[in-house]
């Protein structure tokens, strides 16, 4: 069983995770977290040690949320085409899934952080890495069982296929257009289809 201040803790990251994610590290100030959480300011430095440590919890509280979604996308029962096939349906509703997290954090934490605040750009970049790990591994499972050919290593092609899905969250978000989104995950069950 959590205790209080455990369960503090938590409301505080679950609260003040999607302000962070949508305003970025340095547009959020105390005022918002404290208007948010309904806390004063020393009761949020009484459970973290300063905004930075708010802000990675909150970043990571969001990648959870994230990664633990792309596992059930990718854990689908099936073919490695299945489980590709899954990963671009739940790319199809990216934006709705991550409207409750304040935007992709990926996107979001990962531009806004790189030129001001080095822990949470890494922390964004370990997530990236995480992603591409999962989808590569699916890949070598299916090289691995004989059920798809890849002209490059998994995680090459992973790599490939996350940068093109990351552009187009990037431009769905920037235009506001969801179809940016859905004709390139379109476009890549196409390719996937083709290329293996």
């Amino acid at each position: 069983m959590s205790t209080k201040a455990e369960k503090t803790t938590a409301y505080i990251i679950e609260t003040v995770a999607p302000i962070f994610n949508k305003h970025g590290y340095i547009g959020t100030s105390m005022s918002d977290l404290t208007d948010a959480t309904g806390l004063t300011k020393g009761a949020l430095y009484g459970n973290f040690e300063n905004k930075e440590a708010l802000a990675l919890s909150a970043f990571e509280h969001n990648s959870k949320i994230l990664l633990d979604a792309l596992d059930k996308a990718i854990g689908v029962s099936g073919s490695t085409m299945d489980k590709l096939k899954s990963l671009m349906d739940f790319y199809k509703k990216y934006d709705t899934f991550t409207l409750p997290l304040g935007g992709c954090p990926v996107l979001n934490v990962g531009v806004d952080a790189q030129h001001n605040n080095k822990l949470l750009a890494s922390a964004a970049k370990e997530t990236i890495k995480e992603i591409e790990g999962k989808i590569a591994l699916v890949l070598e499972n299916g090289v691995n069982k004989g059920e798809i050919k890849i002209p490059v290593s998994p995680l090459q092609f992973a790599k490939q296929l996350f940068t093109m899905v990351q552009g187009a969250v990037a431009m769905s978000t920037i235009t506001m257009d969801r179809k940016y989104l859905l004709n390139t995950m379109t476009y890549l069950e196409v390719l996937v289809k083709r290329e293996l």
